[in-house]
């Protein structure tokens, strides 16, 4: 199956004020947001992904611009169910004063139980992930081959919840994971399991390029350590 390449938008205003955005439409990315953004299709070129697919707001669009502009071609497609989780009545609130809110603790501590004010809960906000990442895997396998790659640009929440998917932890443990702004999290799909490449890079990415020499990826070789390149960890940011 094909390898996902998920970018988390670039740093955006809300970002660097400490608000929640959530779906608060006009959230556009900062200056350093729209640098990360132009650097984006140099990191990528070597992948030569096959479409990308994108949250419907705006710093998700922003952010995957400089990559359209760079490949004339690509096909971009919106995915509303890779959209920022509904944070409800919380959207558009300072997160310093929303560390005071009981369910704040919930949400860090026990995910899987919280569900925002006026929003949705976490449980739904991964279900719908998981199914856009599963309905768009078989889409490219079946339109472009099981080695094509694309990408997803979409929020930390929803990427980290895909990465606890594709990693097999309980949505209780995905505070563990972080994704920078603008960092790149890659999972390749199998038939029998995924497997983590990249979590949260901000770097260089071309060793995920496919080569010639490499042997077809054989879920069960992971049994003896092999069958999937060395993962680089980086660092994260939070929800907004």
């Amino acid at each position: 199956m094909p390898t996902l390449i998920l970018v988390r938008h670039g740093r955006s205003t809300a970002n660097t004020a400490g608000v929640l955005a959530g779906r608060t439409p006009g959230v556009l990315l900062d200056e350093r947001g729209a640098g990360q953004a132009a650097a984006l299709p140099a990191r990528l070129r070597a992948l030569d992904p096959v479409l990308a697919v994108t949250s419907p707001l705006e710093r998700c669009r922003l952010t995957l611009q400089p990559l359209l502009e760079d490949r004339p071609g690509l096909e971009l497609h919106t995915e509303e169910r890779v959209n920022e989780c509904d944070y409800g009545d919380w959207t558009g609130r300072k997160l310093a004063e929303l560390a005071d809110e009981p369910l704040m603790s919930v949400v860090q501590r026990h995910p899987s139980a919280a569900a925002f004010p006026g929003g949705e809960s976490m449980r739904a906000m991964q279900a719908r992930a998981v199914d856009a990442v599963r309905d768009w895997n078989g889409r490219v396998e079946a339109e472009h081959g099981e080695d094509a790659t694309y990408v997803m640009c979409s929020h930390g929440d929803i990427i980290k919840s895909l990465v606890a998917d594709a990693l097999g932890m309980h949505l209780d443990l995905f505070q563990r994971v972080q994704a920078d702004p603008c960092s790149v999290t890659a999972i390749r799909y199998t038939r029998l399991r995924p497997f983590l490449l990249r979590l949260g890079d901000t770097g260089d990415l071309a060793s995920l390029a496919p080569r010639a020499s490499d042997a077809p990826a054989d879920a069960d070789a992971s049994a003896t350590g092999g069958g999937t390149p060395d993962a680089t960890v980086g660092g994260g940011a939070g929800a907004p």
